[in-house]
């Protein structure tokens, strides 16, 4: 026993050999040749805490290497490992008791099947992170569109093709509505693209004979933008125009748009798209969400014009 104390002295008195290591922060942490460090710097150099460190040694899942006559805590550099792991497991939702478990038991066959199980966790919570990344960027995107536009002004631009998830057509038979044909979207496209986001803002697209027949009781479809959709909202020049209020029959803002186009030289030439880029997630009233609507169209041909005159000569 002498001789263990004796040891142990020698150890805390012995002349230093200094060699500095350097926190993450960039902090220099004087590490003897012992290789051992007192608490206040194991903890900083392993990023964590004090008190998570004496939690640690109260339940016996890391302990110090030695303890001084002063009842100080010393712990070894190569107990730095231990706590990268230990940090990681809970970091991946592993309970200490669990993490303990596996220490007093630890051999390569099972560290690897719990290195594998949790490697399995990590892909998925990848996943799940960069599907929410991008459902992110497109609500910001929808938002960005229309930060600076005058909602009193119906403008002609062209817009890129950009990638949509499309529905089939909308089956109004047997006295079916607007809901039921969004609940038959919502569980095809959970059908047809299981692997495919559904999560996204839902708009609705009029046909074109819809449009020309002042027919837009019903949506002929429905779409949500996804940079991963199989689908394309055609490019092509749009006439757009903007209108507040919520999720219900915009006739005059229709009226007014294609009144706009037949006034303007202009002719449908392909669907509307009518959309909510300010809704429920960034306003607290549906007075204060923000329509768009967007009719495919291109410029009125000589002939067609023509023609237009011969019918109101007639």
């Amino acid at each position: 026993m002498r001789k263990l104390r004796l040891m142990r002295k020698m150890t805390l008195r012995m002349s230093w050999l200094f060699c500095d290591y350097k926190t993450p922060e960039g902090k220099v942490i004087i590490m003897p040749e012992s290789g051992l460090l007192s608490i206040s710097d194991f903890a900083e150099f392993s990023r964590t805490t004090r008190d998570t460190l004496l939690h640690y040694d109260r339940i016996g899942l890391l302990s110090p290497v030695l303890r001084g006559e002063n009842n100080y805590r010393y712990y070894s550099s190569s107990q730095l490992a231990i706590v990268n792991v230990i940090r990681t497991f809970q970091q991946l939702g592993m309970s200490l008791e669990d993490i303990s478990g596996l220490r007093d038991r630890r051999t390569p066959e099972l560290a690897n099947m719990v290195f594998e199980r949790q490697i399995e966790e990590i892909d998925k919570k990848i996943e799940e992170w960069v599907r929410a990344r991008k459902l992110l960027l497109t609500l910001k995107k929808a938002i960005n569109s229309v930060s600076n536009i005058d909602e009193n002004k119906i403008t002609v631009k062209f817009l890129p093709a950009e990638a949509i998830v499309l529905g089939d057509l909308n089956d109004y038979s047997r006295d079916r509505t607007d809901y039921d044909a969004l609940l038959s979207f919502y569980h095809d496209m959970n059908s047809k693209y299981p692997d495919i986001d559904v999560n996204y803002p839902v708009w609705a697209t009029y046909s074109k004979e819809r449009l020309k027949n002042r027919d837009w009781r019903h949506p002929d479809r429905y779409y949500f933008y996804n940079p991963e959709g199989y689908d394309k909202r055609p490019a092509a020049m749009y006439a757009i125009g903007y209108m507040r209020g919520g999720y219900r029959p915009n006739e005059v803002l229709y009226e007014k748009l294609i009144e706009y186009i037949e006034t303007n030289g202009y002719e449908i030439c392909g669907d509307a798209y009518e959309e909510y880029p300010l809704n429920e997630i960034c306003a607290t009233s549906d007075k204060d969400y923000l329509i768009r609507l967007m009719i495919a169209v291109k410029e009125k041909s000589k002939d067609a014009e023509s023609e237009d005159v011969a019918d109101i000569s007639l």
